[in-house]
């Protein structure tokens, strides 16, 4: 099911893309623009539905949000450049919050000790959808068009929404407090080992975000596009095995190992001589990506009380959110300024650096969620 109702959302970003430049005629800043409106909109609303999610339970929170989201993108494939933007931010405020709803779903289903292992489960089926959603959303807008495909995909979304509502199921184990709980106060577990956490997980995503960028780059310097997919396909299955392989380790590795090594392996993919070169440097550090993100999950949760980890998924969802945003751009300025390989350099550069600084910050103890439960807004 958590498949199923992710799978729109990484389809949606190409298919606007796509209808902008093509349908409605308009150029790649202008489609940017959409883009960056939705990524902005959608990271503003991770924290504000986290904590309805905390105070009010699943059904209350995703039925306003399958009627906007429904409304929205029912008319959104069919309107002008300016009411397209207008209706997309207002669904991206009003989104279902997907995936802060599944992880904490798995986190009330399975044991702590499991947690990590059903966690690491959850990213490799989020890697099969990352690899297919966009080629078979691309396909279909070729043959149909973009403005029935994007109208198809939204209600698909807004059905697996539904389909969540009426599972509706439980976000908290049986031992922790149910909806209508108190939340504690914010200042009590949005401390610097949690801030450090979102971190982590928002530099991870601007690496991944920024080697998109540079796969491009590299491969037009080879003149090798047609073969871009080969390359990405590589590199997503590297993720998805070393999804795999974290979840089955015996013990946890810390999420800020994990990006310094995250970055220590993307740098490499710079000094590729051919496509074959780079594709087996992008599955080595593929293996490296849902390792890193999943840890942060895993480590957010266990910072934060049971009544408070809709609004903590919710703030780590708009950290990754947001890193995901800046990385393109970041690589592109080092592309322009410096060449291909460039874009991989800087990005690693930043993924060893803020690795290095939150493993001082890690050191510091945290304070234990369950002793601060009870106190009030």
């Amino acid at each position: 099911m958590g498949t199923l109702v992710r799978t729109p959302v990484f389809a949606t970003s190409i298919l606007v893309t796509i209808h902008v430049v093509t349908t409605l005629g308009r150029s790649y800043v202008e489609a940017g623009v959409v883009a960056a409106a939705a990524t902005i909109s959608i990271a503003v609303s991770g924290p504000w539905r986290g904590r309805l999610l905390d105070k009010l339970g699943l059904r209350r929170v995703v039925a306003p949000s399958l009627l906007v989201s429904g409304v929205c993108w029912g008319l959104a494939p069919w309107v002008g450049y300016y009411p397209l933007l207008v209706l997309v931010v207002v669904a991206g405020l009003f989104v279902v919050p997907t995936f802060s709803v599944i992880r904490q779903a798995i986190i009330a289903a399975v044991p702590e000790r499991d947690r990590r292992t059903a966690i690491s489960l959850d990213s490799a089926a989020l890697e099969l959808c990352f690899m297919v959603a966009p080629a078979v959303g691309v396909w279909a807008s070729t043959v149909w068009g973009t403005a029935p495909v994007l109208f198809v995909v939204q209600m698909i979304g807004v059905l697996a929404g539904a389909v969540l509502w009426v599972a509706d199921p439980p976000l908290r184990a049986d031992s922790e407090d149910g909806p209508g709980a108190v939340p504690p106060p914010r200042r009590t577990w949005m401390r610097p080992r949690f801030l450090a956490v979102c971190v982590i997980g928002a530099v991870a995503t601007l690496v991944l975000a920024g080697s998109d960028l540079g796969f491009v780059a590299m491969m037009r310097a080879f003149d090798a596009v047609p073969e871009l997919g080969l390359v990405l396909a590589v590199w997503g299955l590297g993720s998805l095995i070393g999804g795999l392989v974290y979840g089955a380790l015996s013990r946890e590795i810390p999420s800020t190992w994990l990006l310094v090594t995250l970055g220590l392996v993307t740098a490499p993919m710079a000094f590729a001589t051919s496509p074959v070169e780079l594709a087996v440097l992008a599955f080595v550090a593929g293996v490296l990506c849902a390792p890193t993100i999943t840890a942060t999950v895993a480590e957010a949760s266990r910072l934060v009380p049971a009544n408070a980890r809709g609004e903590a998924l919710g703030w780590h969802g708009s950290s990754i959110t947001a890193g995901g945003a800046v990385g393109a751009p970041f690589a592109g300025w080092a592309l322009d300024g410096h060449g291909p390989g460039a874009g991989f350099l800087a990005i690693a550069a930043v993924g060893v650096g803020f690795g290095l600084v939150s493993l001082l910050v890690s050191r510091r103890p945290a304070a234990r969620p369950a002793e601060r439960v009870d106190t009030p807004v």
